[in-house]
């Protein structure tokens, strides 16, 4: 278990779940109903649009023949993941013009939650490097998300 877990560190229960059942050829809702489980409680982790708990946690392992746990700690790497990503995390700031962001003091912008102005404007006015360090820095599925 380690040395998956080692693999899977800060990957989504749910994406983990989604590749299981495929290799299983399991269907989802009737999984969710073996586990007494709301199969769109199910659908929401496999989305990764929800957390998993540890109830469900625990029903999916034994279920499945999982070593129990391991869901919950793969949500605890994700967890982890995604706060790291978050707190203060900035662009390299020295690729970014005065032009850009013409009416803006450049460090003070809350990068998070400003991502979709910050995407639009980039790409509507940014260099190719510009471009470049929002793509590294928000990725390309944020990028294309945020401009439709």
């Amino acid at each position: 278990m380690e040395s998956t877990l080692n693999i899977l560190k800060g990957t989504h229960p749910g994406l983990y779940l989604a590749r299981e059942l495929n290799k299983r050829k399991l269907n989802q809702r009737q999984l969710a109903l073996e586990i007494n489980e709301h199969p769109q409680t199910l659908n929401a982790v496999i989305k990764q649009k929800r957390s998993i708990t540890t109830a469900l946690a625990l029903k999916l392992e034994n279920q499945l023949g999982l070593s129990e746990g391991f869901l919950a700690i793969l949500q605890t790497y994700h967890d982890i993941e995604q706060l790291k990503s978050k707190s203060n995390a900035k662009p390299d700031l020295s690729k970014f013009s005065k032009s850009t962001f013409w009416d803006t003091d450049i460090p003070k912008i809350d990068w998070q939650k400003m991502k979709a102005s910050v995407i639009e404007r980039v790409m509507s006015y940014g260099t190719e490097e510009e471009k470049e360090e929002i793509r590294r820095f928000y990725g390309e599925s944020d990028i294309q998300f945020d401009l439709k």
